[in-house]
């Protein structure tokens, strides 16, 4: 089985990725990994540094699967491969520092240094300054992969200096055949949370397994025909919210409980201990980062919420607009047709820009509930 297999959807890149694997006149020692949420690119990324450092057929299989380096390296356990993928809201300046003094040293087993960053897009300016320099002048043996949403989510400097590889939304049925073949799920139950998922693999894969998660997004749909007033918007809004909050409580609470464990063994406090005054900062700085994990979440639990209603106000578009392409929320078609008869399409433009505008606010930092309420209020009926 090649490492390529789980990169659904993808020929072209693949072909671009597996041949600078196997030929040193198509490699380079910079990589921009770009393509919408779902479209695999850190599978991808985990890929092709599988195949950099694959052993098979005298390191020239470009990924075989089956040896050591390519099993290790995408299990993340391979002494030269290092990946990084916060789910706080910004990779740290402090991080990237790690990062280059990693990438300074030679390869200890492998035949490069690999250093994966899945959210270069998380990065501020002044810490993607500091990643200038490594990346520009690169020891010989390290390479460098970045993943990000679009090649305009990272400075011009930075993509200038890399080689850029655009990965594309996969087709439901490639995804859904995956989901069959990996994870052995049903059929239908995998087509169809391939196309909720809108070909997004990981989520289409908890979609297809987690009977919960399809409940949760069916109550998220469900809004938009409970919505009759402004009091069943700032009602649907607040159980948006409590619901994103939880779903971050709970995602977190374990890991949450099980760091602080151990930095206060590291510390040498025992359960029940007072903690002495100057220890405090450490624990602070683990509580921040906590903190801002969760609000990384819970904002990534709401997007999702948002996009999900969007994809509903396609279909709904699609109906009344009569257009000939399948609808994302098949499950769901008698709810679509019902919304399109109950509106026209300019309305429904303006509910899918209010959902628009409602992601943005997040992204800026607007509290979620009144960001979620002037969007619930746009959706309900015009007369």
């Amino acid at each position: 089985m090649s490492v390529w297999d789980d990169v659904v959807g993808q020929p072209a890149a693949v072909g671009v990725l597996r041949r600078a694997a196997t030929d040193p006149a198509a490699m380079t020692h910079a990589w921009l990994l770009t393509g919408p949420p779902g479209s695999g690119r850190s599978v991808a990324a985990r890929a092709f540094a599988a195949a950099l450092q694959c052993t098979g057929d005298g390191g020239a299989a470009g990924g075989c699967g089956e040896c050591q380096a390519c099993t290790t390296t995408r299990a993340g356990t391979h002494p030269d491969l290092t990946v990084v993928a916060t789910d706080k809201v910004v990779i740290t300046i402090d991080e990237v520092r790690d990062l280059i003094a990693t990438a300074a040293r030679t390869p200890s087993s492998g035949r490069y240094r690999v250093i994966v960053v899945e959210d270069a897009d998380r990065m501020a300016e002044r810490t993607t300054n500091v990643l200038l320099k490594a990346i520009e002048e690169p020891p010989p043996h390290t390479v460098w992969v970045l993943c990000a949403p679009s090649a305009q989510d990272v400075l011009p400097t930075i993509r200038s200096r890399c080689r850029g590889v655009v990965l594309r939304v996969p087709p439901a049925a490639d995804v859904a055949d995956l989901l069959v073949r990996r994870d052995g799920a049903d059929p239908r139950v995998a087509l169809a949370a391939a196309r909720a998922a809108q070909s997004h693999v990981g989520l289409a894969r908890r979609l297809a397994r987690d009977p919960e998660a399809r409940e949760r997004r069916d109550s998220v749909l469900e809004i938009a025909r409970r919505i009759r007033g402004v009091g069943d918007a700032v009602l649907a809004a607040g159980e948006l919210v409590d619901v994103a909050k939880a779903e971050a409580a709970a995602a977190t609470a374990e890991r949450d409980a099980a760091e602080r464990a151990e930095l206060m063994r590291g510390l040498g406090v025992q359960e029940g201990d007072t903690l002495p005054p100057r220890l405090r900062s450490q624990v602070k700085q683990l509580e921040d980062d906590q903190k801002r994990r969760a609000t990384r979440r819970q904002r990534d639990v709401l997007d999702r919420s948002m996009v999900d209603l969007l994809s509903l106000y396609r279909d709904v578009l699609v109906v009344q607009l009569g257009a000939d392409v399948e609808l994302v929320n098949t499950e769901h078609a008698g709810a679509v047709r019902s919304l399109a008869a109950d509106s026209t399409p300019e309305q429904t433009i303006r509910r899918m820009d209010a959902i628009g505008t409602a992601r943005e606010r997040l992204e800026g930092n607007v509290a979620p509930l009144l960001a979620l309420e002037a969007m619930a209020v746009a959706l309900r009926p015009q007369g």
